[in-house]
């Protein structure tokens, strides 16, 4: 019987990684036209994204994620007080019946123990509060550029998981044009506190939807080797590589639905560090504002899954 995986290693806000990765996606948001100030613009953007964080509608889909020897799939229900995660498929096969049980033993758990359910959430607040943090220094870590207009259809190679079908595209078409920036870190910026210093060795492409004023995608890699807490705590080595792409699902909803990292370095001098995350997201629906987590538990143990394909 495969082992449903530990929650801590699933989605968004759940990392440092995925929160570098969301503030990264909100960086050249809001460009409507070519303007002479892109710092303006991207300090605009970034006062949008924070502003709709509170009116953001929660969300019931599928999540998938690659690791270096499986992949897991989930359904993931957002609630007020926190994410719940039912895990449906390894390597794209269903669970067995054992496994399934498993599954619906530690959701009941889960029930009965609201205290760990809260500690799981107060830990996505404090993921998210980094990410405002980190947000809030964009428009001034960064040199922003405009390119050019460029096809949204931009060859970027497809995430792809072998024996899980892809979810299901946008409801949006994809707009025949976007706004092509480029980031490069800003030399005369320095950096706050330790998390912070990750902007330093950021450079890359990102590609704005010119209808709706979001970015469809994003292409980083770091450029040198960056420090934290002067190399002693860790090291982001030169060469790490990140891909995002979000999709609107319905008016100004705007959800990520990509995300790839392959980073290395070192932890401690001595430790290696290794990050190799491909991830998808998709078929998304809504569900009810305000609903509590046993709800949500509920839900997934009371219905099928959502579709895959």
């Amino acid at each position: 019987m495969v082992q449903p995986p530990d929650r801590s290693i699933f989605p968004r806000r759940a990392t440092r990684l995925a929160a570098l990765a969301i503030l990264l996606v909100t960086a050249g948001a809001g460009a409507q036209t070519p303007v002479a100030d892109p710092t303006a613009l991207v300090r605009h953007a970034v006062q949008l994204r924070l502003a709709e964080e509170a009116t953001q509608p929660p969300l019931r889909f599928v999540f998938r994620k690659r690791g270096s020897s499986r992949v897991f799939t989930q359904e993931i229900v957002e609630t007020a007080e926190g994410d719940v995660a039912r895990l449906v498929a390894v390597n794209g096969a269903p669970l067995t019946a054992a496994g399934r049980q498993a599954e619906t033993n530690r959701l009941h758990a889960l029930a009965a123990n609201p205290a760990l359910q809260q500690h799981r959430y107060r830990s996505e607040q404090a993921d998210q509060a980094r990410i405002d943090k980190l947000l809030r220094m964009l428009p001034d870590a960064f040199i922003y550029r405009y390119v050019g207009n460029d096809s949204c259809s931009v060859d970027i190679p497809e995430v792809s998981i072998p024996g899980v079908p892809a979810p299901p595209a946008a409801t949006a078409p994809t707009p025949d044009t976007c706004y092509h920036l480029t980031f490069t870190p800003n030399p005369q910026w320095t950096p706050p506190d330790l998390e912070s210093h990750l902007l330093q060795g950021m450079a890359g492409d990102v590609w704005i939807d010119s209808n709706g004023d979001r970015l469809h995608r994003l292409t980083g890699h770091f450029i040198e080797d960056v420090d934290f807490g002067w190399g002693i705590v860790g090291r982001f080595n030169r060469g790490g590589t990140v891909f995002l792409e979000q999709d609107r699902l319905s008016g100004n909803d705007w959800e990520l639905t990509r995300m790839k990292l392959n980073l290395t370095g070192k932890v401690l001098l001595v430790k290696t560090l290794r990050i190799n995350i491909d991830e998808t997201m998709g078929a998304f629906e809504p569900v009810p504002k305000g609903l509590d987590y046993r709800k949500a538990i509920e839900m997934l143990l009371s219905s099928p899954p959502l579709p895959s394909h």
